[in-house]
């Protein structure tokens, strides 16, 4: 390979266009525009209606490139999940939406590649905090009542740590 050039942009899952940000980006280096539009929308068509963040890798002499999809915002993940438009403007008095503690696992299991966090409870409590930081409930509780269970172990078995 030679010359990389890399273009990093957010996109709406599956609805990746030649316009902004990718034509203006990725016009310049010559390459089909098009093609790599319709790449990432075919790698992101799971992630619909999800702010992802793409990264896309062109060769400049050969106009080769590579895609690469990161998983959207825990936020974005837990609004989907809860099946709501977005988080509650008053989250410590009103609850937007409520999640079962297994979608709440499931969020964990697709950020956990890309976490800091040591273990899978570890990511499974920064979901839980961004439920609170959302006015999300879990299994019909305040989301810091399933912190404290979570720190008390109650939820080990289900996390399976």
């Amino acid at each position: 390979m030679g010359e990389r050039k890399v273009v990093n942009a957010l996109i709406v899952g599956g609805e990746a266009t030649a316009g902004p940000p990718l034509g203006p980006a990725l016009g310049p280096l010559g390459v089909n525009v098009v093609a790599i539009v319709n790449k990432i929308n075919e790698l992101t068509r799971g992630y619909s209606g999800m702010r992802v963040p793409v990264k896309i890798a062109v060769d400049v002499e050969t106009k080769e490139f590579d895609v690469e999809v990161g998983t959207p915002t825990t936020s974005a993940l837990i609004v989907k999940e809860a099946g709501i438009q977005k988080g509650s403007g008053t989250p410590k008095t009103n609850y937007a939406g409520e999640l079962s503690f297994q979608q709440v696992l499931k969020i964990a299991m697709t950020k956990r590649q890309n976490s800091y966090g040591k273990s899978l409870k570890s990511v499974v409590r920064e979901v839980v905090g961004s439920c609170v930081s959302m006015g999300v409930s879990i299994e019909g509780k305040d989301p810091r009542e399933i912190q404290k269970e979570i720190y008390e172990g109650k939820w080990d078995e289900s996390i399976g740590e």
